[in-house]
């Protein structure tokens, strides 16, 4: 039951550029909807890569986006703006936020929700929109990743690596995946990767040639760059698509580039945050028709790492940065 919405709101703030203790608790006041979005009373939130680097200043919030961070979270409809239709007030919904989900309160606009899914707490719920938004536009539209396709995904163990295992395997395909200890790879496993390599024991290169007989991969989702880059051009099969959303070991490197001719590969990429409402729109619609029913039924659901109180968002940082998670980090907001 949605209770009368305060002026002032408790959110977690970055204090200044730097480490997980910077971000601290301050009063603000409570978003107004407009035209077009909704105002959520936030169950639960999201933690993600994206975050840590804001926290950092290395990853400023687009124009008009809030200043605080939280890019997912789940909730309750408490207000509507004009023109928001699909809504009533006290549904149940998640959502895709450009910033600002670490607060009791986020304004966003309601094509960027989509309904809890049935059988999900807030907390699994808040798990879902970052990660399923990310892999959905880049692996099967970008990507192109279809039934019988061979798809390795690096990071496997992390909240966007488990997302992709699962929907990957929903879907057809034969699923190879990178991660860095034993305990990550047979995790990885036990969500239907059918090739978990652990990649401070194994050559992948040589690992995708030896499990595809010697063809390489359909689609490569990288967040490593670096010199993974050069050793995906390797990997990839010919005519294949390599989708980059993220660096982690940096945006340079040395490749032969001819791979890409003698192998008519792609290499695409994107970010999410500052796509346009209508775009995120889109991509929420097609999350609804084809994933949606999968998570319903459990076929496909969110690996939950950590859960820690709002006010405690610098613990999830650190959490986060230790890199010994598996699967997704959430903020218990309620």
């Amino acid at each position: 039951m949605i209770e009368t919405i305060p002026a002032k709101m408790t959110a977690i703030a970055i204090t200044t550029p730097g480490g997980p203790l910077v971000l601290k608790p301050e009063r603000r006041d409570v978003p107004e909807p407009a035209p077009g979005q909704i105002l959520i009373k936030v169950r639960a939130a999201g933690v993600n890569r994206p975050d840590v680097l804001q926290r950092k200043g290395a990853y400023p919030p687009p124009p008009g986006a809030s200043d605080l961070p939280g890019l997912e979270v789940s909730g309750e409809v408490a207000a509507l703006g004009v023109g928001a239709e699909r809504w009533r007030i006290g549904d149940s919904v998640v959502a895709l936020t450009p910033g600002g989900g670490y607060a009791e309160y986020v304004a966003v606009h309601g094509s960027n929700a989509l309904p809890l899914p049935a059988g999900f707490t807030f907390t699994e719920a808040a798990a879902l929109p970052e990660t399923f938004f990310t892999v959905w536009h880049n692996v099967f539209e970008r990507g192109g990743l279809k039934a019988g396709d061979r798809f390795l995904v690096h990071g496997g163990s992390s909240g966007i690596g488990t997302t992709a295992i699962q929907l990957a395997k929903a879907f057809g395909t034969y699923v190879m995946t990178t991660a860095g200890s034993q305990d990550k790879c047979e995790a990885c496993l036990r969500l239907g990767a059918d090739r978990a390599i652990n990649y401070r024991e194994e050559d992948f290169v040589a690992a995708v040639k030896e499990a595809t007989g010697g063809e390489g991969v359909d689609v490569i989702l990288d967040m490593v760059g670096g010199d993974y880059i050069g050793r995906n051009y390797e990997a990839a099969a010919v005519e294949g698509r390599i989708v980059q959303i993220a660096f982690l070991n940096g945006p340079k490197a040395t490749a032969d580039f001819s791979k890409l001719m003698v192998k008519r590969l792609v290499h695409t990429g994107s970010t999410l945050r500052a796509r346009t409402v209508e775009f995120k729109g889109e991509v929420a619609a097609a999350l609804e028709q084809k994933v949606w029913p999968l998570l319903a039924s459990r076929q496909v659901a969110p690996v939950m790492d950590m859960i820690f109180p709002l006010k405690e968002a610098w613990r999830a940082h650190e959490r986060m940065e230790e890199g010994k998670h598996i699967g997704k980090i959430v903020l218990d907001v309620a």
